[in-house]
């Protein structure tokens, strides 16, 4: 372990079915910058957050968080790894059968460190930051789409995390609930979080991030901010950020990196 801080991806290679998804993958997340994974449908973007979790593992290279390489941990070594980064799912992944504020008291509970008293002083205070604290008794069935993301972003929140991946979380939202999670991820990167997205989202991209990682074909294309972004020649970036008549069809599938 070093005293190094951030997230960094070093050569990972990352292989399913036969199927290759990252070779020689490289990626930083430095500590309080903000950053987007972009890459077509299918790249191997909430691949990369799972391996980061340790949900999956690597063929090769090296993932470290905050100096810890995590290649090799045991399960009960990497839950400590681990409780400084919490995850925004695509579809929020609350539990149905669990009121709001039990949702997002989840981890809390789980950990036993806390009475129940401060366990529910925290879910106030973070169903607040999103604006849902009376919804706390309420049920994810009761709860819009925007309304299920938000509480996900407390749940989140409650185990005070310095990292937060967010896994496509404008997908299905109506533009306020865009618009509501836009300026939730603002609030929470002036407090001082650190936050790595993925997202097909060209719009949220760019209005909450600083730095841009672009992944086609299993390796890192680029790297740079939007403003560089916009100016690469790379022909893959200009159609994906302005597509014409030659994207119809185009196959997202990168099996021309198959090996038997």
């Amino acid at each position: 372990m070093t005293s190094e801080r951030g997230i960094r991806m070093d050569r990972v290679c990352y292989t399913v079915g036969g199927r290759r998804i990252l070779k020689e993958f490289d990626l930083l997340l430095e500590r309080g910058v903000n950053r987007t994974i972009l890459g077509k449908s299918g790249a191997g973007k909430t691949t990369i957050l799972k391996l980061i979790l340790g949900l999956l593992k690597p063929d090769a290279g090296a993932i470290s968080i905050d100096g810890t390489v995590i290649g090799g941990l045991r399960e009960s070594q990497l839950i400590p790894v681990r409780r400084n980064i919490a995850i925004v799912f695509q579809g929020g992944a609350l539990f149905d059968s669990m009121t709001v504020g039990e949702n997002v008291g989840y981890r809390l509970f789980e950990e036993g460190k806390l009475t129940e008293d401060e366990i529910e002083r925290i879910v106030l205070e973070k169903l607040s930051f999103v604006g849902l604290e009376h919804s706390i008794d309420l049920y994810p069935a009761e709860l819009s789409g925007g309304m299920k993301k938000r509480v996900a972003i407390a749940r989140a929140l409650a185990a005070e995390p310095d990292y937060i991946f967010f896994d496509e979380p404008t997908t299905g939202l109506d533009p306020i609930g865009v618009y509501n999670i836009r300026n939730l991820m603002l609030r929470l990167q002036a407090e001082g979080k650190t936050t790595l997205m993925v997202t097909h989202d060209l719009e949220t991209a760019f209005a909450v991030s600083e730095r841009f990682s672009f992944l086609h074909e299993t390796r890192l294309a680029f790297e740079g901010t939007e403003e560089e972004m916009k100016r690469s020649e790379i022909p893959e970036i200009r159609e994906f950020l302005a597509p014409t008549e030659r994207s119809l069809f185009i196959s997202n599938s990168n099996n021309t990196d198959i090996h038997p």
